[in-house]
């Protein structure tokens, strides 16, 4: 996608041998490039959400491990580099995946060969996330094209968090169907859920949807009930870190709660989800997947730009007052109206997934 008329992926090689990534903690105040010249760097980054979402934490869990191998091939490097990048952040089943891709793929190799090897299989698992995010945006388009051949009217999209290109190495999930309806011609507007507490809705989906000129209004993550019940929602699409066998998505917390609205008013209820993320081992999302829990001053506290044009960060609650901050929650396949994926759309159920991705 592309920034002030430059075109840009999330996370890149570099000419010296570092990766380069854009660093989300400065959006949408400071457009930053942050580069990783070690794996710690790359799991500091993981962690601090420097970069984030599931996709892109897998691909920047890769090259991870690809910079741990350059500096030291040897099998107890590859394992002490995995078990700490697969620390970094629990619930996205992206990240193990990418990991594992990497230590198979390297494993049976001299330590010689294997930070090549794992730099190229890095590389090519970024181009096939930028593929397979294009092919997501193509097969979700067909239903905002679906509603606006039947209204005759400017399609309204509802989405939660950010699962745009950001979130991707390119494209993004849930609002790639978006880009692609809004560069074919199709009226499209988002409601663009604030997303607390991170507000990666306000911050990132607003600032990608702003620099790509696609129509939006960013609302406050408790709106979207409400515009439901007056018909000015005509679908939701959303993101997954996890997707169950069964149809259950796991995404940013205050999803489940979308989900409700949109069945309690007939709207329709996507995820928009690479095979990457759908994790075949899981079959009851809400017992089995891991909601991780992240510092509670993330509630607590908000930075923003003031009118000096400094960005600071202010404290919301009282002084001492607990917070709980649970980052993530599961939205049962019931309240799922389909999965969306780089092979089609999907009914949310064991068999129909398995239709797609048999084997």
């Amino acid at each position: 996608m592309k920034v002030d008329g430059r075109p840009y992926r999330t996370i890149w090689e570099a000419a010296d041998g570092s990766v380069e990534v854009i660093d989300q903690t400065m959006l949408p105040h400071v457009f930053a490039v942050q580069a990783w010249r070690s794996m710690q760097d790359a799991a500091d980054g993981i962690r601090t959400m420097v970069v984030r979402g599931a996709p892109l934490i897998g691909v920047a869990g890769a090259y991870g491990l690809a910079l741990a191998l350059k500096d030291d091939p040897s099998d107890a490097a590859l394992t002490a580099a995995y078990d700490t990048l697969h620390a970094t952040r629990p619930t996205a089943v992206n990240l193990a995946w990418a990991l594992n891709a990497v230590r198979i793929a390297v494993g049976p190799l001299m330590p010689a060969l294997r930070a090549e090897a794992a730099w190229r299989l890095a590389g090519r698992l970024a181009d096939e996330d930028v593929a397979c995010c294009r092919a997501i945006g193509a097969h979700g388009a067909r239903l905002i094209a679906e509603v606006h051949a039947r209204t005759g009217r400017t399609v309204n999209v509802l989405t939660h968090c950010n699962a745009g290109w950001l979130a991707t190495v390119d494209w993004g999930t849930a609002l790639a169907p978006v880009y692609v309806a809004h560069d074919t011609g199709i009226p499209v507007h988002v409601w663009v859920d604030e997303t607390r507490p991170r507000n990666q809705g306000a911050s990132l989906t607003a600032w990608e949807l702003q620099h790509h000129g696609v129509p939006h209004t960013v609302i406050a993550d408790n709106v979207g009930g409400h515009l439901m019940q007056h018909g000015q929602v005509d679908l939701c699409l959303v993101g997954s870190d996890r997707t169950t066998a069964t149809g259950d998505v796991c995404n940013k917390i205050g999803t489940y709660l979308k989900a409700l609205a949109a069945h309690d008013n007939g709207v329709p209820f996507y995820a928009c989800v690479p095979s990457s993320t759908i994790d075949w081992t899981l079959s009851d999302g809400v017992k089995q997947i891991p909601i991780e829990q992240r510092d509670g001053r993330e509630v607590s506290e908000i930075s923003g730009m003031g009118a000096d044009g400094r960005v600071a960060t202010i404290r919301l609650t009282p002084e001492g007052s607990p917070v709980a901050n649970y980052a993530f929650d599961v939205t049962p396949a019931r309240l799922m109206t389909g999965i969306v994926t780089e092979r089609g759309v999907a009914r949310p159920e064991r068999a129909d997934l398995a239709r797609l991705f048999p084997g």
